[in-house]
């Protein structure tokens, strides 16, 4: 049976905190890891203006650091600007914003091309630093040619999804910290019969929660069955 494709969403571990960098599962990305830690923890007048480009296929935890960015600043009182695909209307670059965030630019529709390079080009002028994802690495991406070339101007960086063995071991922690169960015969099914990247997981995890608490049963195959047959 193909895999069942799940929509995507943000890759963390199922933390009630939401995604921050102290949740992210390194895997074979630690240099990444490092770089971010070194950016969120400088200040907005220390913080190098040169750009960082993160790029990788879905579930490789693109998005989990930038909303992990987001949310330091955020913390350390700083505003940023934010721009993937589902903000049709990019708004006027702020001079007050910290840093711009652009997720998912594979995406973008010519506006948001426009847009995303306006903020690049402001963002560069008062020295604030972008930080961006996308599925490709920068000469791949099928956007104008200013922008694609900004992209790739700065630090790079190509991010692996994490190998079979750490998908289990984020599910099973993940599992443990909801007190579900989980049995071998259902993570396996888990990882045959649905998308295998770890947001996705994460996803069909938290439905089968939910749903194993409506229906007061536990987390078993035909449950997983039942829920897929009934929702």
């Amino acid at each position: 049976m193909n895999s069942v494709p799940m929509r995507q969403i943000a890759l963390d571990i199922g933390l009630a905190t939401g995604p921050t960098l102290s949740n992210f599962l390194v895997g074979p990305n630690l240099s990444v890891m490092q770089h971010m830690q070194l950016w969120v923890g400088a200040t907005t007048s220390t913080r190098s203006p040169v750009p960082t480009y993160l790029w990788g296929t879905g579930g490789s935890g693109k998005t989990h650091l930038l909303k992990a960015a987001r949310e330091a600043l955020r913390e350390q009182g700083a505003r940023v600007g934010w721009l993937d695909a589902t903000v049709l209307e990019p708004p006027e670059f702020d001079e007050g914003w910290a840093a711009v965030m652009l997720d998912d630019v594979h995406l973008y529709t010519g506006a948001q091309q426009h847009g995303a390079f306006n903020w690049f080009v402001n963002a560069q002028t008062v020295q604030r630093p972008v930080l961006a994802a996308g599925a490709l690495a920068p000469v791949e991406l099928q956007l104008r040619d200013d922008l694609r070339t900004r992209l790739g101007w700065g630090h790079v960086f190509h991010m692996v999804p994490l190998s079979e063995p750490e998908r289990r071991s984020v599910l099973r922690r993940a599992a443990d910290e909801r007190g579900i169960f989980l049995g071998d015969e259902v993570m396996d099914f888990m990882l045959t019969r649905f998308s295998r990247d770890l947001g996705s997981l994460m996803e069909l995890l938290d439905l089968l929660d939910g749903y194993a608490l409506q229906t007061k049963r536990a987390i078993t195959i035909p449950l997983i069955k039942s829920m897929m047959e009934n929702t």
